[in-house]
Parts: structure tokens; sequence; C-alpha cells
């Protein structure tokens, strides 16, 4: 009797051992493919690939390190620079500085694109928000995937946070803040992996001359700054001549100057640090929101959110939010389009120093076609 239940014990014991072992091999595998970098194809426009870490070496071989792309015109002109994956849970961002490394093609001056600004964010999801790994987008030769990533630098990658941040300027933000790119500029060159990253950046605007530079961003619709240019001062009167242009396509945003209460910001270090001209763009992303309801890919892509249109009959959001919501072919398309009408405009004032571009699907494009029409297909 003894020896029998010695054997069912240990059976037991060999089944848990086995469960603990399987879900191990799971998570770790599920935990290594979010390292798996996401593959762009790189359209003609595209005339060298280079790496953040020749910028700052400090970063090669590391999850800081992300690839930059350069779209170089037969042309001399303005240095432009985009950046997309500051905060690798705005999808929109992301995949609108995607169609540029596959889609635009340089007639006058430079185009840089980097598309995961911060690589280190797009190896995790926020943690407790419930978000989808993978967003999956269909093209006519096939379905592309692409990480979504989480608003910070993985902890995986820089730890612990402090209590509290003692940002480059010496002002004190939240500790969760110290992996937040957008709060790390001008940054520093031995700091944490987010500061490095930040001062990479600024390297890079200072080495190649950068005359405007771009930071495309998302946020929740009852977020105050939405739908939104925010520019640094230097930057307002192109600012005010792209919007004019948007609002004449019909298609409405707001904009505002940078804050000089708050540091670490992309639009006003930037501007501050450097003699770029710098903004950022705020696109209405409901997947982001506190109000929302069921989180899954297709709030990522369709958005559209039940819990968003009462929230919008109850006035409580900072843009409309009909049964339509706010598709992901919108909140690109927005990015887009207003890129294309800064390049125009600041054409228009410095001529021969300009930044010509084709080749770019814009937001009206994009609502006729979906994002899919104008991707690569997988290889």
């Amino acid at each position: 009797m003894g020896t029998g239940r010695a054997a069912g014990a240990h059976l037991r014991g060999l089944m848990v051992l086995l469960a603990a072992l399987a879900v191990a091999w799971l998570t770790g595998a599920e935990f290594a493919a979010k390292h798996e970098p996401d593959v762009l194809y790189p359209g003609p426009g595209v005339t060298e690939v280079r790496r953040l870490s020749d910028y700052h070496p400090r970063l090669a071989g590391g999850p800081g390190d992300t690839p930059v792309y350069v779209l170089e015109g037969k042309q001399p002109g303005a240095t432009v620079l985009v950046l997309g994956g500051t905060h690798p849970d705005e999808f929109a961002g992301f995949m609108a500085a995607v169609l540029l490394v596959e889609r635009a093609e340089v007639e006058q001056g430079r185009l840089i694109v980097i598309p995961q600004a911060n690589a280190s964010g797009f190896t995790h999801n926020q943690p407790g928000e419930g978000h989808p790994a993978y967003i999956e987008i269909e093209t006519p030769g096939g379905t592309r995937r692409f990480r979504l990533g989480a608003r910070a630098t993985n902890p995986v990658h820089q730890w612990p946070d402090p209590d509290v941040y003692v940002q480059a300027s010496g002002q004190q933000l939240s500790g969760s803040e110290t992996r937040n790119l957008n709060r790390a500029y001008p940054g520093r060159p031995d700091g944490t992996l987010t500061e490095q990253i930040a001062y990479a950046i600024v390297q890079l605007i200072k080495e190649e001359g950068v005359t405007m530079a771009f930071d495309l961003h998302e946020a929740s619709p009852e977020y105050p700054v939405i739908n939104t240019i925010v520019a640094h001062p230097r930057m307002m009167e192109i600012g005010v001549m792209a919007m004019m242009t948007l609002e004449s396509q019909g298609i409405p945003i707001g904009l505002e100057q940078s804050p000089t209460a708050l540091r670490g910001l992309s639009h006003r270090e930037w501007g501050d640090s450097t003699d770029t001209l710098a903004a950022l763009f705020e696109s209405a992303n409901p997947a982001q929101g506190r109000l929302r309801g069921r989180t899954n890919a297709d709030l990522v892509l369709e958005g559209k959110d039940v819990q968003y249109e009462r929230a919008a009959q109850l006035g409580r959001l900072y843009v409309p939010f009909g049964p339509e919501g706010h598709p992901l072919e919108e909140r690109a398309g927005r990015h887009l389009s207003t890129l294309k009408a800064f390049f125009e405009m600041y054409t228009l004032l410095n001529p021969l120093n300009g930044i010509v571009v084709a080749g770019v699907p814009d937001y009206f494009d994009l609502m006729a076609n979906g994002v899919g029409a104008y991707l690569q297909p997988p290889r």
C-alpha cells in the first residue's frame, strides 16, 4: 500500500514538473519571439541603411540599437528626420514611418527615417493592458505581421525604476518616466539605456545637419492634445501654414506650441539643443484609452469601440467618435498628410533648400485603399 502511494505521489510530482516545464517553454518561446526584429522591405528610394549606434557606439549590439534608413535625393536640399516608434504601442506612428521606408522616393533633399526609435520597447507589451502581441495587415501579396510594443523601454533592459526620475535638465518626474524616450531628451552619453537612445538621436540631428525633425505619436481620445501638431517656437510659422493647408483639404487639426515647463520632450529639447525645426504629431487611438472596451488587434486596426461612442455622447472626449471609429488608415494617413504639408510649406519658403518626396500615400489614399495596399508584400 505504502509503495503504491509513493509511486502515485511521484507520478503526480512528475506531471506537475512536466506541466511547469511546458509553461516555461511556451512563455520562454513567446519572450524570445518578441525579440525577433520586424521585417521591413526598403523601397527603391532607400539609398543607405545605417544604425543608431553609428551616432553613439555604446548602443552597438544592444537592445537600443535600431536601423536608420536614409533616402537621398538627386537634388540637394533640406535634411528631414522622421521618427516612429518612440512609444511602440502607438501603432500609427510606426506604420507611417514604415510606409515612408517602403514607398518614398526623394527628389530634392534627404529623408532620414527611424521607424522604431525605441527598439527595446517593441520587445514587450504594456503590463496590465491586455494588448495583442502582434498586428497583422493584409497586403495584395500576403499577410504582414508587426509587433505591438509598450510605451516604455523593456524593464528587462533597464531596471530598476527610481522613485523619482531626475531628468537631464534637473526636473524631477515620476520614476516610471525613466524608461520613456519622450522624457529623456537631450539624453546622456553615459546614462540609462533610454537616455543613451535619446542622446544618439540628438547626435544624429547635429551630425547630419537635420533641418526639420518630426516625432509621430498617438494618444487616447480623452487626452486633450489630440489630432494636433505640437511645434517648437521656431517651427510655429511653418506649423501654421501646414495646419491651414490641412484644414483646406478637409483634415481638421490643432496646433500648439511646445511647453517650457515640461522637459525631456522631443519637440522642445530638439529645438532647444540643436538648430533643427521640431514638431510632434498626435492622432486618436482608442486602443490606448482608459474608457475602451475589449482590447484586441481589431481595436488597433479598426478603431471602433461602443464605449467610446457613449463617452463622446457624454462629452468626455476631445475628438468626435462615431460608429466609424478612428481606423489605422485615418491615423497613419493624418501623419503622412501632415508631413507632406510641412514639406510643401518649407519648400515654398525655401525653394533652393527644399524637401520634395514622391510615392507616399496620403490621408485620402489610405482611407480609400487601406494601409495594406501600400505595404510591400512579404517575401
